[in-house]
């Protein structure tokens, strides 16, 4: 890739921040710097990377998507991140998103069910020296508990409720994102902090702290 090119890509992603992201109410300077510095071209098959600063999702490998670009920042935000936490996601896909919690987090783990997308995910952030992501092919709905506890945990494709399995994965005080509902194209985002280790029935106890209702797209 020449010079040219790169410096095109990054002022496309530095528009698409400004217009797409802060200009529709990301505020926190974390995600912002992170957004400005992955290069989400990279992510993509070398005939869509054209589009990578369009604030749209886009296919990728075994007929899946990379996530839109404002949604992987409003769900990072949400998470509440400080830097230098120790993070979960559940669904890896292209890698896109997990490389924008890398230049925040200190650690973070991703699961992909998918094992063509989870074997290009750890090949493209190997390549891409982002050295603090671990990568593992596997059901997410089980999370990675032998890294557990978590500080956050972030789900890119939710189901009609909140696994257990990953509510116990996280520390105390710890926030869980994830798309909850029926209807996978009209999603309620919610936001659960773990609130305390044991409740009645010995599951975890965790407070919806708020919702914001996603449509597809």
């Amino acid at each position: 890739m020449n010079i040219q090119v790169v410096r095109d890509f990054r002022r496309l992603r530095h528009e698409m921040v400004e217009t797409a992201i802060f200009g529709r109410g990301v505020r926190s300077e974390l995600v912002l710097n992170a957004m400005r510095k992955v290069r989400r071209e990279a992510f993509l098959p070398k005939e869509l990377r054209e589009f990578a600063y369009e604030d749209a999702p886009l296919p990728i490998e075994a007929g899946q998507t990379i996530s839109q670009p404002y949604i992987v920042a409003f769900m990072t935000e949400a998470l509440g991140l400080e830097g230098g936490e120790r993070v979960l996601e559940i669904g890896a896909g292209s890698g896109y998103a997990a490389a924008v919690l890398s230049e925040i987090a200190g650690e973070v783990y991703t699961v992909e069910r998918v094992g063509q997308l989870a074997e290009k995910a750890a090949s493209r952030l190997h390549d891409l020296r982002y050295r603090n992501v671990h990568v593992l092919h596997g059901d997410g709905t089980k999370g990675w508990p032998e890294h557990a506890p978590y500080d956050a945990i972030i789900v890119a494709a939710g189901g009609p409720k909140v696994p257990e399995s990953l509510k116990e994965q996280l520390k105390i005080g710890g926030r869980l994102v994830i798309p909850v509902g029926q209807d996978p194209s009209v999603q309620e985002l919610v936001r659960v902090t773990r609130i305390q280790t044991r409740g009645l029935g010995g599951c975890s106890v965790c407070a919806t702290c708020w919702s914001r209702r996603l449509g597809c797209g």
